[in-house]
């Protein structure tokens, strides 16, 4: 089987798949890319480019102000196809194309490949209402109310043409798929990316060393925030709120907090200015800031350390993309608060596997986060429970590879 993956940071959620499927003599496995070709074990990789100058042109000022964010993914999609062109005149015929169609790559693949049968990665529709969009009344939309709604529809245009393509399309969570308009659900499938539960595991003996100095076990109080980057998208501003209160009814508990200073998802802050800064300045004078690191981000190794140190792991998120660091952070059995928002109701329930609160209630955070820290018992119990959970059904080996792999089979067979 000939097998083209399309990413445009590949290998992304294809970091297993791609390897796992190229592993079958069987099969000749191609990737692109946005970047220079290269060689990444048995994947052959493809790079394409965009010229910046064309990019630079994609502004409001030459094109309609609605259509910016299509006007970059077509060119993107031009870019990709060309280096399609190439590869075809190569002699290379893909049965099956598995790709993300986030970045405009997809759009005119079949145009080069009309037999090819294309599977794409589902991972966000975007919607005004029921979703990210207007949930956290903190952060309003601003500006034209009809023009924000515009484009935030024409968002989808890039995934709806698509899949008007598309044989299959896969989604990580029932929620995610659940976004998508009604009749296309039926196309989609739910199978999640997958986390090496062998590798994440508890660790009983775990320690580290915080500033090159203090050693933490767990028998330490150890409050964990992970974050991409820290931002409202994920509740870092309610983490924050929650902190004056935790930190003084526990005096030994210390906070580390994993994340960047960038923006992944929403709104850019004020200029000048970082989330981190902007909501550490809202709690500074009432919290012990020796007690509350910031270590930035930090190498995967050490991010497990963290996770199975862990007395209480804080996940708070809009109604958004399901991160990976929940689902790892359940595999290494951590005591999870989180917030009662989808898809986090799809992993975790609460009292059962975790403690959920009210994503905008920092006091309700902080009573969770207490509770957990005060009764390790119950901790023990639940992130056992979650840890289960994690193995049953998010296991990389035994359920989703597997899933995924018979799902690329299928979408060959028809």
């Amino acid at each position: 089987m000939k097998i083209l993956f399309v990413h445009q940071n590949f290998p992304g959620q294809y970091k297993h798949l791609a390897p796992a499927l190229a592993a079958d003599p069987a099969n000749e496995v191609v990737a692109l890319r946005l970047g220079e070709d290269a060689a990444w074990g048995r994947v052959r990789v493809l790079g394409y480019k965009v010229a910046p100058e064309a990019i630079a042109k994609a502004d409001p000022k030459a094109v309609h102000p609605w259509l910016s964010d299509l006007q970059v993914k077509v060119l993107r999609g031009e870019a990709a196809s060309r280096r399609a062109l190439a590869l075809r005149a190569e002699g290379f015929v893909p049965d099956v194309i598995v790709a993300h169609p986030g970045w405009g790559e997809t759009l005119f693949l079949r145009e080069i490949w009309p037999q090819a049968r294309l599977g794409l990665y589902c991972e966000f529709f975007y919607r005004a209402e029921g979703s990210d969009v207007g949930f956290d009344p903190e952060f309003p939309q601003s500006g034209d109310a009809l023009a924000n709604a515009s484009r935030l529809r024409l968002k989808n245009a890039n995934a709806l043409l698509s899949l008007e393509e598309a044989a299959r399309g896969l989604s990580p969570t029932a929620w995610q798929k659940s976004q998508y308009p009604q009749r296309l659900q039926a196309m989609i499938d739910v199978i999640h990316d997958g986390i090496d539960t062998r590798q994440l595991c508890p660790d009983g003996r775990v320690s580290m060393r915080l500033n090159g100095s203090r050693t933490l076990t767990r028998a330490d109080e150890v409050i964990t925030f992970v974050n991409r980057n820290l931002e409202p998208y994920r509740g870092y501003h309610v983490f924050m709120r929650a902190l004056p209160e935790i930190l003084v009814r526990r005096p030994q508990a210390r906070v580390i907090i994993v994340g960047g200073n960038e923006v992944s998802y929403g709104a850019a802050p004020p200029p000048g200015k970082t989330w981190r800064s902007i909501f550490f300045d809202e709690v500074r004078e009432r919290i012990d800031a020796s007690r509350v690191h910031f270590v930035g981000r930090i190498p995967y190794p050490d991010f497990v350390r963290l996770l199975q140190l862990s007395s209480a792991h804080v996940y708070l998120t809009y109604p958004f993309v399901l991160s990976w660091s929940l689902l790892e952070a359940m595999s290494v059995a951590c005591p999870i608060v989180a917030s009662r928002t989808p898809p986090v109701e799809e992993a975790l329930a609460d009292e059962e596997t975790a403690l959920l609160t009210d994503f905008f209630d920092p006091e309700a955070l902080a009573d969770a986060v207490c509770r957990l820290l005060a009764d390790r018992a119950l901790g023990q119990r639940l992130g056992s429970a979650a840890r289960k959970v994690a193995v049953e059904r998010y296991d990389l080996a035994s359920r989703c590879l597997p899933a995924q792999i018979e799902w690329v089979r299928r979408l060959a067979a028809g």
